[in-house]
């Protein structure tokens, strides 16, 4: 479904995650029954019940770079992980052991390889997130490549359809070419 050419929507000329709610929601409030909240104290994916009959994905605050991120997670899920709480993956937060980073990075990958997708067609930089501050110093340097591998997956293969879509209206609503070459991507600013 490609519906991100049918509307136009003013430029902000700043990068607000308000312009991604509008975006995200107009392009599948009606179509997935999905909206981007922004306010939360930690993101989270939230399934439709009984009380609410939308799917809801929240992310921090109204951080920019947290919205993409979840827009990213919400695209390569599947329908069975779009019915569960945060896709039913677990999650350890600050302070993770050497081998709870490892299986974070495993899983986090691909995700942050389309949110770099997404933020360049913001002409947003992005930043890899290794989301344990409070962890020991650890060479993060195999999970920057393990991102860039799956970027450029991405580039080779194609994006989910739903990333396809959000993507293009990040493009014209940023004013960024549509073409998705690896070339505009650079291992080093990770």
């Amino acid at each position: 479904m490609n519906n991100a050419a049918q509307f136009q929507v003013p430029g902000t000329g700043g990068h607000l995650a308000s312009d991604l709610c509008v975006l995200f929601d107009r392009l599948f409030r009606g179509s997935y029954h999905t909206c981007l909240l922004a306010g939360g104290d930690e993101p989270i994916y939230l399934p439709a019940g009984k009380d609410q009959g939308l799917h809801r994905i929240v992310f921090r605050q109204d951080y920019f770079a947290s919205a993409l991120h979840e827009i990213a997670h919400w695209s390569i899920a599947g329908e069975p992980r779009r019915q569960q709480v945060d896709y039913g993956y677990w999650y350890y937060g600050d302070g993770r052991s050497p081998s709870q980073q490892a299986s974070f990075e495993k899983v986090e990958a691909k995700p942050q390889a389309l949110e770099w997708i997404l933020a360049a067609a913001c002409d947003f930089r992005f930043r890899a997130s290794d989301d344990n501050l409070t962890a020991q110093e650890f060479d993060n340097s195999g999970f920057k490549q393990a991102i860039y591998r799956e970027l450029l997956q991405f580039c080779r293969l194609g994006l989910p359809a739903r990333a396809v879509c959000f993507r293009l209206a990040l493009c014209q609503f940023y004013g960024t070419t549509a073409e998705l070459e690896a070339s505009a991507f650079d291992a080093g600013v990770l």
